[in-house]
């Protein structure tokens, strides 16, 4: 039955114009690509920015509302939730 109603609605449906576009699909796809291609080299030279200095150790604070569990003992906070 939805078949049936389906074939007759889209038998009956008026085509429209398709809305004009600024450029070809294939040169708005190669501007699209030429984009993320900027993008993803942005991302990669920022990629090794945590590599310029020597790692040091982070404080335990225990007045951090959600401490990280990797303090090993150092700080406890006042509660455990």
């Amino acid at each position: 039955m939805l078949t049936q109603l389906a074939g007759v609605v889209l038998a009956n449906v008026e085509h429209e114009e398709l809305a004009p576009l600024i450029a070809p699909p294939i040169v708005i796809g190669g501007v699209m690509l030429g984009f993320l291609l900027l993008l993803m080299f942005i991302t990669m030279s920022f990629s090794n920015l945590g590599n310029r200095h020597e790692a040091h150790a982070e404080h335990a604070d225990p007045h951090r509302q959600h401490t990280n569990k990797h303090d090993h003992g150092q700080g406890q906070a006042a509660s455990d939730h």
